[in-house]
C-alpha cells in the first residue's frame, strides 16, 4: 500500500517561512518522479514543483524563485520550502508521485498516480 503523508501546514504570517514534508511508504522515492501541487479551485490542482529520480528540479513559472523542492532518499521524504510567504500562497498543498519521468508528466496533476491527503497552509497578514 502506497502512502504519502504530508506534514501539517498550519497558519503562518506573511513574510514568514514554511517547510512542508511528505513521507512516503510503499514506494521508494528514488525511483519515482515526485511533485508538489496546490489546490486552486475545486477541481484544479496547480503544479508548484517537481523533482525527478535524478534530482533534477522544475518549478512552475508562477512560483520560480519562491519555492525549493528537495528530497532525502535516506528518509524517503520529499520537502517544499517557501520563504517570504505571501497571502497568495494560501492553499491546500499535496505531494504526489508517479513512476514515469517528469519529462512525460510535466506538471499535469492528472498524470500523477499517487497522492497525499493534502495539508492546509493559510497565510495571514
Amino acid at each position: 500500500l502506497v502512502q504519502l503523508v504530508e506534514s501539517v501546514g498550519g497558519l503562518v504570517q506573511a513574510g514568514g517561512s514554511l517547510r512542508l514534508s511528505c513521507v512516503a511508504s510503499g514506494l521508494t522515492i528514488t525511483y519515482y518522479s515526485m511533485a508538489w501541487f496546490r489546490l486552486v479551485s475545486v477541481n484544479e490542482r496547480e503544479g508548484v514543483a517537481t523533482i525527478d529520480n535524478g534530482g533534477t528540479t522544475n518549478y512552475a513559472d508562477s512560483v520560480k524563485g519562491g519555492f525549493t523542492i528537495s528530497q532525502d532518499n535516506a528518509k524517503n521524504s520529499l520537502y517544499l520550502q517557501r520563504n517570504r510567504l505571501s497571502l497568495e500562497d494560501t492553499a491546500m498543498y499535496y505531494c504526489a508521485a508517479d513512476r514515469r519521468y517528469c519529462s512525460v508528466l510535466g506538471m499535469q496533476w492528472r498524470y500523477f498516480n499517487y497522492w497525499g491527503q493534502g495539508t492546509q497552509v493559510t497565510v495571514s497578514s
